[in-house]
């Protein structure tokens, strides 16, 4: 599906006005994209540009209400699957039970592997402690060699090259929306029917944001409603700095899609799924983004329902 891709200062303009209504201060502008795979990014790509895309593979449904464990999938197929072998791929998904042992967060950054060079994958996951039941934070490599993950994922695609990107700036929230249910709401009321997809990464630079992490034992009596799905989950309080990788569409054109999904880390050892700043005085966000051009859905679940999409 090929999305609808205003130009980036088009966009810089609508974006800027819709955070306005947001937040007390937001500058949105078109820069250069700075080097990611420097501090505190440390990708393993320069930047998002060339070529990007979404896919959105699996979904919710094949997490609620009961667990289907044989959903695994690869991101270096995914590449495939999406014509950009070779691509770097940032976004929120779950990690594969099969490998970790246990149900977690994936945070999925990662230069899949093309004709002349292997996989990097610079992924992180966060889990449950079993000693503390805090969060506990690992670079996946640290651990595993692979390239998988399970259920669900909302990715953002590109060549990883340097190019000019959307940079916004937004501080002092003032409504209720989180940062990225701002900037969704804000292309899905200017472009209606027009569906546009953006993805990239973000820092929580000041302030403190509510985290959820998923237990690490699938829910065993079928999760029914959205009630049942926050019981569920584990919930905390996160602290600044946190890297945020997020991947959205404006509008649903018929694919049931998740239409907003945020993951992020730290290099202080939290990170998980982003809902909301939880310190609106004092929060800063700081964000790189570009629209994307064509939209993939990748094994979308037979049977579906709207719960726990949040």
């Amino acid at each position: 599906f090929a999305f609808h891709v205003p130009s980036l200062e088009e966009l810089a303009g609508v974006l800027q006005k819709g955070l306005k209504e947001n937040f007390a201060d937001a500058q949105v502008s078109v820069v250069d994209c700075p080097d990611l795979t420097q501090e505190p990014f440390n990708f393993p790509a320069k930047g998002i540009c060339g070529k990007p895309r979404i896919a959105d593979v699996g979904g919710v449904p094949y997490l609620i209400p009961l667990i289907r464990k044989e959903k695994v999938y690869d991101l270096n197929t995914v590449a495939k699957d999406i014509e950009l072998p070779g691509a770097f791929i940032l976004g929120a998904g779950a990690g594969s039970s099969k490998v970790l042992g246990v149900n977690a967060e994936l945070i999925p950054i990662v230069q899949t592997k093309s004709e002349k060079k292997p996989a990097v994958n610079g992924s992180y996951v966060a889990q449950i402690n079993p000693a503390d039941k805090g969060c506990l934070l690992e670079k996946y490599s640290s651990k595993y060699t692979d390239c998988e993950f399970g259920l669900l994922a909302n990715l953002y695609a590109s060549e990883g090259q340097p190019g000019k990107v959307i940079e916004v700036k937004a501080n002092g929230r003032t409504g209720e929306l989180n940062f990225v249910s701002c900037l969704r709401q804000t292309l899905e009321k200017h472009y209606g029917e027009k569906p546009v997809g953006m993805g990239g990464t973000f820092i929580i630079q000041k302030g403190k944001a509510k985290i959820h992490i998923m237990p690490p034992e699938f829910s065993a009596c079928p999760l029914n409603t959205d009630e049942d799905v926050n019981n569920w989950l584990k919930f905390f309080e996160m602290k600044a700095p946190l890297i945020c990788q997020p991947v959205m569409v404006s509008r649903d054109p018929g694919f049931d899609l998740r239409v907003e999904h945020t993951h992020c880390f730290s290099h202080h050892g939290e990170g998980g799924h982003y809902h909301q700043d939880t310190s609106p005085d004092s929060v800063e966000y700081l964000g790189y983004f570009l629209p994307a051009e064509l939209l993939f859905r990748i094994d979308r679940p037979q049977e579906t329902h709207l719960i726990g999409r949040d």
